[in-house]
């Protein structure tokens, strides 16, 4: 299939709109065959639980062409199962990781000439999503629902390759203790916006998010999960109930572990240790891993001897592989790609 008349190498972070998305509804207790269709729009009633009760959880993956020319997803079943548990958790149906598979790959094959080509820096961004469809006025869950995903072409994360970022420590709560941090629902990025906006207007790039109960423990940032190299080349993840599991991050582990031979420790990390590990950074969908070169806790600096200016060398290691992982350059442990064509 001939590719679009795109300009790949400077694509932006932005939403462009492809011919075909996916649509399945559910109604009176199951989902219908679900369709591909061009419309972009949707039309609900002005009362849709979505809009009055937040009823609403997403996912994000990345599908691009690989060294080979082939078309594949980075791990979409992980997705799936991810939407699984945030469905439930908000009483919503389950659309099940089988289809949902089927979906992503379906979208991704009927948008083909818009996924960027191999060398171009650039990938399809693929957005399965759920909502509440049917009126609710009564605080309750939704009868009706529907399911779609969409994709867009979007260029690297960073452009210039990946600059360490600057955090700041938080007066924000990401998440309460038996919330809903665990799950990718639309309502915990909605309270992190006047979080986010905010540490932007005080010069920082994120915030590093502590645990709610005691503010003494690394969570996450609003969007990431963190990665901490300590001096002795250990790997170390916060591990905690609030924390959102990210697929990244569980990749990268096994990389650091299976690929690089290094030890992983998932832990509970508390934030006076931080000071002492050698390298930081941020792990997603998105940019895979962002170098953190500085944090500030109110006017107290934390600068990472390895990353301040450049991305340290383990956790260049871990992009590297990663990113070879995904892009075809190194074989990838069984099941990880999902080839679309």
């Amino acid at each position: 299939m001939d590719k679009k008349n795109i300009d790949w190498e400077n694509l932006g972070f932005d939403y462009v709109a492809t011919s075909k998305r996916y649509v399945a509804n559910f109604r009176d207790g199951k989902w219908d065959e679900g369709i591909l269709t061009e419309d972009s729009n949707i039309t609900l009633n002005e009362c849709a639980g979505v809009f009055q009760y937040a009823q609403t959880v997403f996912e994000g993956l990345k599908a691009y062409t690989t060294e080979n020319g082939h078309i594949v997803a980075f791990r979409p079943d992980l997705n799936g199962q991810r939407m699984t548990d945030s469905a439930k958790r908000l009483e919503m149906p389950v659309f099940p990781v089988e289809r949902f598979v089927e979906a992503v790959v379906e979208t991704i094959r009927a948008n083909a000439a818009y996924v960027p080509p191999f060398g171009s820096g650039a990938t399809l961004y693929v957005r399965p999503y759920m909502f509440g469809t049917n009126p609710v006025i009564g605080v309750k869950p939704a009868d009706e629902y529907q399911f779609r995903v969409f994709t867009t072409p979007v260029g690297p994360y960073f452009k210039g390759g990946a600059k360490p970022l600057t955090l700041c420590v938080s007066d924000f709560d990401r998440a309460a203790p038996h919330g809903t941090g665990h799950i990718k629902a639309g309502l915990n990025y909605a309270m992190s916006l006047h979080a986010i906006m905010t540490a932007h207007a005080n010069g920082f790039d994120e915030n590093m998010y502590l645990d709610s109960a005691t503010r003494t423990k690394v969570e996450e940032t609003g969007g990431a999960n963190f990665i901490f190299i300590t001096k002795d080349n250990t790997v170390v993840t916060p591990q905690s109930d609030t924390i959102l599991p990210s697929i990244t991050r569980r990749s990268l582990l096994y990389v650091a572990e299976h690929y690089l031979g290094l030890k992983v420790e998932e832990r509970t990390v508390y934030f006076d240790e931080v000071k002492d590990f050698a390298e930081c950074g941020l792990c997603g969908t998105a940019a895979v891993i962002s170098p953190v070169g500085k944090i500030v806790d109110h006017g107290k600096e934390i600068c990472f001897p390895s990353g301040v200016e450049k991305m340290g060398p383990t956790i260049q290691k871990l992009y590297d592989t990663l990113t070879g992982i995904q892009m075809g350059h190194i074989e990838a442990p069984e099941g990880w790609i999902k080839v679309i064509e």
